[in-house]
């Protein structure tokens, strides 16, 4: 019998309709795919990469404003949902069409959760929370999406579990000789990471029923990934380095990046219609990451999903790059031309514009300053020794936010308030989520007097979902928001002859530590925001409300930080 290897996970739901959604599957061996429902389902064939098999099922027929179970059958034998499990039915809830109410949930960072029973050194995973918080209560208001943004799995740093399958792995294979032994050396072992992650049993539950969009972050396929051109030229020296890259980019094609994809978008999608139809879809799925790797501006990893009247645009921060230290860029010309056109399309057509970016907008200021200087530095705004202390200073402290990249931040600025505009369909938020930076915090910009926009801006960021953070760096993270600390970065970004930005900003929550999640609830143009936090308790974990906030409120926001 064939058996279901990983998923299924809910990807997407159609909003424009109501009527389908996308099922991801890997099973053990070739055969076909059923998603079958009391009313609607779909079939495909699965397609070979790497000796795996993998299908992305589109669901039709579906009713609208329904919530339906579902089952999934591997030549016509189900396997899902699994008997005996502790957890409900999957189902998939679609909406009403031209409803305007969304639940948005997101937040980064996720180490895989060891085994139940076992100790957990960073504390409960909260996607493992949310999941026992909704099969407890089936009538519960399920997010609409979650919102995952980057590091979905830790390429970088394995548990001692997959360092010792690693080791057998390449011991049987006689490979990966030259590769870091505690690192992903090529597809089979970022496999190997994904079963890890995606078999947790809360997890799995979890993403079968609550559709998700992803986007990688650094961890994904290494720590400071692009970080800078001398980082590259570095990595792309070394003998492991090419598989290394080639593993992730296949690996995040496969198991991320597709479910991103709308039916209609992967219709269109010729590396989609080649890897299906090719007996073993790997040379033509390499081919495709051979091309992504050495021209990065040929590919977007970015995308664009419409829930009602909100629009979500996630934003690839990492290969999309420009490194030359002359004329570095957080996105090439052709991504930020796409997120311009994406964030001012048919304004009239949203309440909300939300932009997921892995890496913050708005840092702690001195934290903002530190990387803008040290990006002068670089640059060789004081001389070749300070820039080779730059770069030095750029990997050992991860100064690579949108910070780093000082035309990138004010064009990015500059959009933010564009598309919050100040006429009459302009929406009622701009909100920028991101992660990476292991705790969660709410900050707020002003710009000067006739140029703020009317939608009120926000940076809502929330990290980790579970994963920790060194007591020192809690300390820095707070120290970091205060006016010293600001007076501190205004002396750095004056000796590296920085241009203070046009925005000021400062925080209005946090910081918040432990593994989190943040979720905004959008009914027309009113938004609130939840922060809750993974919490054990006798017999289990729990969702603790840290933080329950009106983003809308009828007073008119402060001209002044």
């Amino acid at each position: 019998m064939t058996s279901l290897r990983l998923g299924p996970l809910l990807r997407q739901v159609d909003w424009e309709t109501g009527t389908t959604a996308t099922v991801w599957v890997e099973a053990d061996r070739p055969c076909a795919v059923e998603v079958r429902c009391e009313r609607g389902g779909g079939s495909c064939d699965t397609f070979t990469v790497a000796g795996h098999h993998y299908a992305l099922v589109v669901v039709t027929g579906l009713t609208p404003g329904a919530e339906t179970p579902y089952e999934v059958l591997l030549d016509g034998d189900r396997v899902w949902p699994e008997p005996d499990s502790r957890y409900p039915p999957s189902t998939i809830r679609t909406p009403v069409p031209g409803t305007d109410d969304a639940v948005v949930a997101f937040g980064s960072c996720r180490w895989a959760a060891p085994a139940a029973g076992t100790h957990d050194p960073v504390g409960p995973d909260v996607l493992d929370a949310l999941a026992t918080h909704l099969a407890a209560d089936p009538g519960a208001r399920r997010p609409d999406v979650l919102l995952l943004l980057g590091d979905q799995v830790y390429a970088d740093e394995t548990s001692e579990a997959t360092r010792r399958w690693i080791a057998g792995h390449r011991a049987s294979r006689g490979t990966g000789a030259d590769a870091p032994p505690d690192q992903v050396a090529d597809y089979a072992e970022y496999t190997r990471l994904y079963e890890e992650s995606w078999l947790d049993p809360g997890l799995r539950w979890l993403l079968s029923t609550v559709p998700s969009c992803m986007i990688f972050d650094d961890h994904d396929v290494i720590d400071d990934w692009n970080t800078s051109e001398a980082w590259l030229a570095d990595m792309r020296a070394t003998p492991w380095w090419q598989e290394r890259i080639m593993g992730g980019l296949m690996s995040y094609w496969v198991h991320q990046h597709l479910g991103n994809l709308s039916p209609a978008e992967l219709a269109a999608d010729e590396v989609y219609a080649r890897v299906r139809a090719a007996e073993d879809g790997t040379a033509a799925l390499r081919a495709f990451a051979e091309r992504a790797d050495a021209d990065p501006a040929s590919v977007r990893w970015s995308y664009r999903r419409d829930f009602g009247r909100t629009r979500v645009l996630m934003v690839d921060t990492r290969a999309a790059r420009v490194l030359d230290e002359q004329q570095r860029e957080m996105l090439d010309a052709a991504e930020a031309d796409w997120l311009r056109q994406q964030a001012l399309d048919a304004p009239e057509d949203i309440d909300h514009l939300l932009i997921g970016t892995s890496l913050p907008w708005l840092l702690p200021p001195m934290i903002h300053f530190t990387e803008a200087w040290h990006a002068a530095l670089c640059r060789g705004e004081r001389g070749a020794r300070w820039a080779r202390f730059g770069e030095k200073l750029r990997r050992a402290a991860d100064l690579e936010h949108w910070a780093a990249f000082p035309s990138s931040f004010a064009r990015l600025t500059s959009l933010v308030a564009e598309a919050g505009g100040g006429g009459p369909h302009a929406p009622a938020t701009v909100c920028v989520l991101s992660g990476d930076v292991h705790h969660a915090y709410v900050a707020r910009p002003w710009w000067p007097a006739g140029r703020r926009p009317s939608a009120r801006v926000y940076q809502l960021t929330c990290s980790p979902l579970h994963n920790s953070v060194p007591a020192v760096m809690r300390v820095g993270f707070r120290f970091g928001w205060s006016e010293f600390a600001r007076g501190i970065g205004h002396l750095l970004a004056r000796h590296g002859r920085v241009e203070r930005p046009d925005i000021r900003w400062k925080r209005t929550g946090g910081p918040w530590f432990g593994n989190q999640l943040m979720t905004l609830a959008l009914r027309g143009r009113v938004a609130r925001l939840r922060l809750e936090r993974a919490e054990r308790e006798q017999g289990g974990v729990r969702m603790a409300t840290v933080l329950h906030e009106d983003l809308t409120p009828a007073e008119p926001a402060p001209d002044r930080p």
